[in-house]
């Protein structure tokens, strides 16, 4: 029965949220089959478009429901453009005419009823059909969505809204891609209804995440941002959420260390008491995201937690860390929590006051720990296997390349700079333009310098993030400029040789300028290669899932690389949503993502084990 809304507008009868029940295919089923009746079983995951299973069948048997994913994926990559915006013209929009005639597919029925989309107000039906006018005449195809979101449960229609106005704005070519990665998204949500794909664990992983996420600092916490920095209230509240769900999980020992890194142990059987660390750190960037650091914790604890619940010991201990600081927002101390473990935890850190004026020690001292027993926490190499870290890409590769997996090659080298321009504050209206001695017009030349160097350096990248004119005024010349160099090269030696250029032209610009530069290091990290055998068992785990294997660098720094100087590691990527943006509140991945991450890990240290259990030398590991 219709009902209309105050505008007369039309919304659909309720939609049950559960698909009709039928029994769940299985790989066999969709290997086997006569290609016409195999395509047939793959109706309606892609719109529309039966092209699309009809190639991808071509590529059977397949492994995994995963492989199954991405050989489709495959089809619509290598499809001209035309087809792809064909696709996307088969998909509905969403709120839209089919939804109200009742004409949409079943599939799409179910997926628009759970956001929502089809009980919406007066108000949300004619925003979003606004929104669809305005993005058809824009890009010539329709907005396309995954609104059962990364979770799977549904996006609400605040989340959709804002998402629409957002992928407004964006470049054309940007948006072809953007909506078609949406469309595998769908076909992924709906390969996993009819092969009634569990991803429990992905799900719990993905909601350990959003219990972490409701801890933030003063000031951000109004204002619905997540900021985790170190030894604050909610830095603490964190530590304490971890200590439980670590213990919930199943570690056999649980503490907070002597700098704030929360240490969960599962003890093995081995007789060597040989150790595998793992982990990433739980402090965030300034209204950063939510699985920057927290992947690396979360997935390895979903790997004790199935360990634990099957009676299972591994023949080594596995040792979880949450480091405790790795960004170094509140301290210019990055990766203090691995610093700490590698014997690197300098002293003189501890007298460096925050923006409030607290020294570290003291806010140590008010947590609880115990400054001196600091240089006992240094690892030995002997008494471990390695370090192997999980973490998002933070960047836009995998997703580009609709895969859910990345193996790093080697994390690149870097050097952090703080730096000042110092000039002289005179009157905007009476000092001539020859005559200024502006440290902010310096800055931002310095600033175009970086931009054209770093492209020209070919992997290298150049950041100037922070820029602030103290006591700036509308009408006053600056006379002085702070700002923030980050530098990054895959060796380092292109590191340093562009460090160097660039410090040249510094105070070449200063001196053309009649201006002082100051440039304090604060901040200098190797490359770190990963080790060839920890690399090759990430490798084998991603293959195992029948996923292809792709290897990257990582531009990003991570606690792996502090690792590296006293232990063999190597890290595994997992994709980022939206781009791959990361250190920003859209940072996103799924908790079908999450789960092959997991199974991956499960393959590693399964490997692992059977590699010692079969009497292995684990010098030669």
């Amino acid at each position: 029965m219709w009902t209309l809304h105050a505008t007369g507008k039309p919304s659909t009868p309720s939609v049950n949220n559960a698909v009709m029940a039928t029994p769940a295919l299985t790989l066999d089923q969709l290997n086997t089959a006569p290609l016409e009746t195999a395509c047939t079983l793959l109706e309606g995951v892609y719109e529309h478009s039966p092209w699309i299973a009809q190639q991808a069948m071509q590529q059977r048997p397949f492994l995994s429901l995963a492989q199954l994913k991405q050989a489709l994926c495959q089809v619509v990559t290598q499809a001209d453009k035309g087809a792809q915006i064909a696709l996307l013209r088969a998909h509905p929009e969403l709120a839209g005419k089919t939804m109200v005639d009742k004409s949409l597919t079943a599939e799409s029925t179910h997926e628009q009823a759970k956001a929502g989309l089809t009980q919406c107000t007066a108000a949300e039906f004619e925003t979003i059909q606004q929104l669809n006018r305005d993005y058809n005449a824009k890009f010539g195809f329709p907005f396309i969505l995954a609104v059962r979101g990364p979770r799977g449960t549904g996006l609400s229609k605040a989340d959709i809204i804002a998402t629409f106005e957002r992928r407004l704005h964006h470049h054309p070519d940007f948006e072809l891609q953007e909506g078609l990665r949406n469309v595998h998204r769908i076909a992924e949500i709906r390969l996993n209804d009819k092969f009634g794909e569990s991803v429990e664990r992905g799900n719990a992983v993905w909601d350990w995440h959003e219990a972490l996420a409701q801890y933030s600092d003063p000031g951000y916490a109004e204002q619905h941002q997540l900021t985790v920095t170190y030894l604050t209230d909610a830095h603490r509240a964190c530590a304490q959420h971890l200590s439980r769900a670590m213990r919930d999980a199943g570690c056999d020992d649980v503490h907070m260390d002597a700098v704030g890194n929360v240490v969960g142990r599962y003890k093995g059987t081995g007789a060597a008491h040989q150790t595998l660390m793992t982990g990433s750190h739980y402090d965030t960037v300034r209204n950063g995201g939510k699985y920057d650091g927290r992947l690396g914790i979360f997935v390895p604890l979903a790997c004790v937690q199935k360990l634990h619940s099957a009676g299972q010991r591994l023949p080594f201990d596995l040792e979880i860390i949450a480091f405790a600081e790795e960004e170094g927002q509140r301290y210019k101390a990055t990766f203090l929590g691995s610093s700490a473990l590698t014997g690197d935890f300098q002293p003189e850190w501890l007298d460096q006051v925050d923006a409030d004026g607290i020294r570290m020690r003291d806010a140590m001292h008010h947590a609880g720990l115990c400054v001196e027993d600091i240089p006992q926490l240094k690892r030995h190499a002997a008494d471990y296997l390695g370090f192997v870290e999980v973490h998002i890409e933070q960047g836009p590769v995998l997703n580009e390349l609709n895969l859910p997996l990345g193996i790093v090659t080697s994390i690149n080298a870097s050097v952090r700079y703080s730096g000042e321009m110092l000039g002289m504050a005179s009157h905007a209206g009476t000092t001539p333009m020859n005559r200024r001695r502006d440290a902010a017009t310096g800055v931002a030349e310095l600033m175009l310098y970086v931009e054209s160097s770093a492209t020209a350096d070919g992997d290298s990248v150049g950041t100037m993030g922070i820029l602030n004119v103290p006591n700036g005024s509308v009408n006053v010349v600056p006379g002085r400029c702070q700002f923030s160099l980050d530098l990054r090269a895959p060796d380092n030696a292109q590191r340093d040789a562009l460090a160097m250029d660039v410090i040249t032209e510094a105070q070449a610009i200063a001196q053309e300028r009649s201006l002082q530069c100051n440039l304090t290091e604060v901040m200098r990290a190797s490359a770190a290669p990963s080790d060839p055998k920890l690399q090759q068992r990430w490798e084998s785990a991603v293959a195992a899932l029948g996923l292809p294997v792709h290897r990257m660098p990582s531009g990003a720094g991570h606690d792996a690389m502090k690792l590296h100087t006293v232990l063999p590691q190597a890290m595994l990527f997992v994709r980022g949503e939206n781009a791959g943006i990361s250190h920003n509140p859209l940072e996103s991945t799924t908790s079908d993502d999450m789960q092959l991450a997991v199974q991956a890990f499960d393959q590693l240290l399964s490997a692992l084990a059977l590699e010692l259990a079969q009497g292995l030398n684990a010098s030669t590991l």
